[in-house]
């Protein structure tokens, strides 16, 4: 649907023209702005259900508070589509998510107003506090308001960053808990809205801040301890609260998040109290979409759609997911051994571990938006003798790293790490691809880490992996899995390779799903008269020195590709071997180069970093021809 079709939104330039728009007007905006990211969405993909359940509260944040002076922070930018639209990307949010367009999350270099880039959860009360410090130091005016919400308070650098905040006790420091029934029970009614009417109003605060002065002077601290209790006494009546005012935070709570006028009214009226706030709001997630509304989980995040019933728009594809080979294999291992148990830090469906949740619901620990505690929790498990398998996106492990070294491989504990989306994933781009797993491991003694070229080799490694006793890590990537499945298991011997195919003077070391492209290159050469050795190099931690030994005294020219960075990646481990052990062979590293990629499709990101089977060819065979060394054989 074109924007000269949206009669409201089609008018005003951005946020600075809501204050000329009627009530009716604003009201016809939040419809227009839920039509319009549901019409992007269903094209483009996105995190619709989030999105559309925070059109009031942004709406209402930009009528109370302007982001040129203030400084409002939204926790995972994906919640951020309404602000995105309002804020000067009215006609790009049509390329959302799109390869050259704008981003699906936060970014600071997009616009001057997403003050913090937002990839990843429970990061916007630290950073808006940091600004309202910053302000502070410098003796600037506005105000600093955290969005978090969609599960984020589950986290735990949201409480270090609330339990600092209580303690500095900053003014003009606003958090807004957007509480879509993920986290928090949903108290919502008129009797809370006008509570918060209430309590947010002049006529109560000033009073209640002259008591407390009052009997602090009078009593001491003791006094103003006094006061305290009995306001928490009187608003546990109320609101469920009492946590926040223990950490400092006077609580409002809670609001109909999409009462849009009475959310403004009490934004406005907040901006007067001294001290940090809280304000809690009760959304919908997928508001004013019904499929979005009954079916939130899938509208998380979603690709394509048919916007009239919500269903996916996928090719047809007999071939499981990666993610879905994973969860079957763990399920058919736990039904012979009941040691087998699943950790997962909010991604069940994602990780492909619904089925196992199903089936084992006692062995099956969902711990929410909390890597870290995901991670020693798997290894308090382990030394109770069971066989944790914590199932990770690659990019959220990076949240556990300190636990991976020090809670699990420092002490040798036999946890599975399953690793999904490693590589580059599209459409979510920067703070999503999983590139960064092969570098950040490879430094860490004791775990063993495993890429599979193939369905089958991927139930092969968790079979072996559960059964070695040892700390080890199996990334697999986003999509559809090749190869066919066999209905049994096999154990791999750790840190062996595989020849898949033999050639001559060049070798290529491949790993994960770069051993089809590496044979998609073989190909390629060959019709050229190049023939190639190519080898599954499995294992990235162990290598297999016996074969690579084998591999350079034979070879001049080693190729090694991995769906990583090439910095601390395997190409560098191979080269460390190589410079380690006198060797003089000619390497070429194919992989991600040191630099943030951006969002897209894969094929268009892989093409643009010289990545694909038939650049990495043309590579190799200048390479080859060149006569900068002297060919073995």
């Amino acid at each position: 649907m074109p924007l000269k079709n949206f009669e409201v939104l089609n008018k005003i330039k951005d946020y600075k023209d809501l204050h000329k728009l009627s009530k009716e007007e604003i009201k016809k905006l939040s419809e227009e702005i839920r039509q319009y990211i549901i019409e992007v969405t269903s094209k483009n993909g996105g995190h619709i259900g989030p999105s559309l359940g925070v059109v009031e509260l942004t709406i209402a944040l930009l009528m109370a508070f302007d982001p040129e002076k203030d400084r409002i922070v939204w926790d995972i930018g994906h919640q951020a589509y309404p602000y995105k639209i309002l804020t000067g990307r009215k006609e790009s949010f049509k390329t959302l998510r799109q390869y050259k367009g704008i981003s699906g999350f936060l970014k600071r270099t997009e616009s001057p107003y997403d003050h913090f880039g937002a990839g990843h959860s429970s990061t916007s009360i630290s950073a808006a506090l940091g600004m309202r410090v910053g302000k502070d130091l410098k003796k600037e005016e506005g105000y600093t308001i955290a969005v978090i919400g969609d599960g984020a308070m589950t986290a735990g650098q949201a409480f270090e960053g609330l339990n600092n905040a209580g303690w500095l006790d900053p003014d003009k420091f606003i958090v807004i808990l957007n509480d879509n029934q993920m986290s928090i029970s949903p108290n919502v009614g008129a009797i809370y809205t006008y509570f918060n009417k209430i309590i947010t109003n002049q006529v109560f605060q000033k009073p209640r801040q002259k008591l407390k002065e009052i009997l602090k002077k009078i009593f001491g601290e003791g006094g103003a301890n006094l006061a305290r209790k009995l306001e928490e006494y009187v608003k546990g009546l109320f609101a469920p609260g009492i946590i926040f005012e223990e950490l400092g935070f006077t609580y409002v709570g809670t609001i109909d998040g999409h009462s849009l006028f009475d959310l403004e009214k009490t934004l406005e009226n907040v901006k007067n109290m001294r001290g940090p706030i809280l304000i809690h709001v009760i959304t919908q997630k997928g508001k004013g979409y019904k499929p979005a509304e009954e079916n939130p989980t899938p509208f998380h995040g979603i690709s394509p759609f048919d916007k009239i019933t919500g269903t996916p728009i996928k090719k047809a594809s007999s071939k499981p997911t990666w993610s879905k080979v994973f969860g079957r294999a763990l399920c058919e291992l736990a039904e012979k051994d009941e040691k087998i148990v699943a950790i997962t830090p909010a991604m069940r469906e994602g990780s492909g571990l619904f089925e196992f949740s199903q089936k084992f619901p006692e062995r099956f620990f969902d711990v929410g938006i909390a890597e870290q505690h995901a991670a020693t929790f798997a290894g308090g498990l382990a030394v109770e003798g069971l066989k944790p398998v914590a199932a990770y996106y690659s990019t959220f492990l990076q949240r556990a790293y300190d636990q991976v070294i020090h809670d699990i491989a420092l002490q040798k504990l036999p946890v599975v790490f399953a690793i999904d989306r490693a590589g580059l994933v599209g459409e979510d781009g920067p703070t999503h691809h999983g590139v960064y797993d092969i570098s950040f491991l490879r430094a860490v003694p004791e775990i063993i880490i495993s890429a599979p070229k193939d369905a089958q080799e991927l139930r092969n490694l968790l079979y072996t992996a559960l059964e070695s006793g040892k700390p080890f890590a199996i990334r697999y990537p986003r999509g559809e899995a090749v190869g066919k499945i066999k209905d049994n298991f096999e154990k791999i011997e750790i840190g062996s390779w595989e020849v898949l195919e033999e050639g001559k003077n060049i070798v290529f070391l491949a790993v994960g799903r770069y051993v089809n492209k590496a044979l998609e290159v073989r190909k390629i050469l060959e019709s050229k008269g190049i023939k190639i050795t190519v080898v599954n190099s499995r294992f990235v931690k162990p290598m297999d020195y016996k074969l690579l030994d084998k591999l350079l005294k034979e070879n001049e020219i080693i190729i090694t590709g991995e769906d990583g960075c090439l910095n601390g990646g395997f190409g560098s481990a191979v080269a460390e071997y190589i410079m380690d052990n006198g060797y003089i062979n000619k390497l070429l590293r194919f992989g991600i180069p040191d630099k943030f990629v951006e969002h897209g499709k894969v094929n268009l990101l892989e093409k643009d970093l010289g990545l694909l089977p038939e650049q990495m060819a043309e590579k190799i065979e200048q390479f080859y021809l060149s006569k900068s060394y002297k060919v073995v054989g």
